[in-house]
């Protein structure tokens, strides 16, 4: 632990001072009715106390914290993941994590089908409420884009948004989230890979899937071929990169500020780890549907 110096121990004690007094001053102004011409001033002041108390807090408790540093720190950042032995064989910690996050989704499912499913109400409210909700967006989505035939892939990508948000969550654990894993969104990509194939066949026979690819002329083919073979690879690349540069940037906020980071990467983090990935899943869902659609199209 460092001894601190004199002019260190004089502001961490006017930085706890000035904020135990703000907060206290805070406490002690009442906040009228709505209708009254004195609750918008008296609002603002509330709101000056609270921001000056939690800064100078926040500074007080970096300073602390700053006491029980380690010395220099070094931020690595490793574009794989590490490798972890799990029952004799080296697999990636994202494989793991992943596993980890599947088997916490089936679980939920399960409870939920055991314990909620039984109780629905026709007027839905709770967790009700919130699973159709995001049942029907999904759907209503999947069914824009693609039409009638949007059953099967509305399941598919609302277990992939689960899986998407699971994965996600996890970094607030301190874990690396699988979406930072480029053979993970790999993964993902090539399902939509094979999907894209499976409704074009299906929709127009081998042959006439083929035959798409000499559209307009025969000379393109090669090119369109190529085209197709790049989707799953884009796919893959862009939310490997979007999910590691989350992850990178969350990083450096708590390597830049040190004993400081105590809230700010907090709360970075939650956008991080949940608008975020919610953002990137949208735009998966919305690309792999409209390759989907493109697929089908005659």
């Amino acid at each position: 632990m460092e001894t601190p110096s004199v002019g260190k121990i004089l502001v961490m004690t006017v930085s706890l001072l000035i904020g135990a007094g703000a907060l206290f001053l805070r406490a002690r102004i009442p906040l009228p009715a709505k209708e009254d011409a004195t609750f918008i001033p008296a609002k603002k002041k509330r709101n000056l106390l609270m921001f000056a108390g939690v800064l100078s807090l926040w500074v007080f408790t970096g300073l602390v914290l700053g006491l029980f540093g380690t010395g220099d720190r070094t931020l690595q950042v490793t574009i794989s993941p590490a490798r972890v032995d799990l029952f004799g064989f080296s697999v990636s910690s994202s494989v793991a994590i992943a596993w980890i996050v599947m088997a916490a989704l089936i679980l939920f499912a399960v409870l939920v089908r055991i314990f909620a499913v039984p109780r629905f109400q026709e007027k839905p409210r709770g967790l009700q409420l919130v699973l159709e909700t995001a049942v029907e967006a999904i759907s209503n989505f999947a069914k824009e884009k693609f039409g009638h035939e949007n059953d099967g892939l509305a399941a598919y990508f609302f277990a992939l948004a689960a899986l998407f948000i699971g994965s996600a969550v996890v970094e607030l654990f301190g874990f690396r989230p699988p979406t930072t894993d480029l053979s993970m969104t790999l993964s993902y990509a090539l399902v939509t890979f094979v999907l894209i194939n499976y409704f074009g066949i299906r929709k127009k026979g081998v042959k006439g899937r083929l035959k798409t690819l000499t559209k307009p002329v025969a000379v393109v083919a090669p090119f369109k071929l190529l085209s197709d073979i790049a989707v799953p690879v884009s796919l893959a690349c862009r939310l490997f990169g979007n999910m590691l540069g989350g992850m990178i940037v969350v990083d450096l906020l708590y390597y830049a500020l040190g004993a400081f980071s105590v809230g700010i990467p907090a709360v970075l983090g939650l956008y991080f780890n949940v608008f975020h990935p919610l953002i990137q899943f949208f735009i998966f869902i919305n690309l792999s549907l409209t390759f989907i659609g493109e697929a089908v199209e005659d």
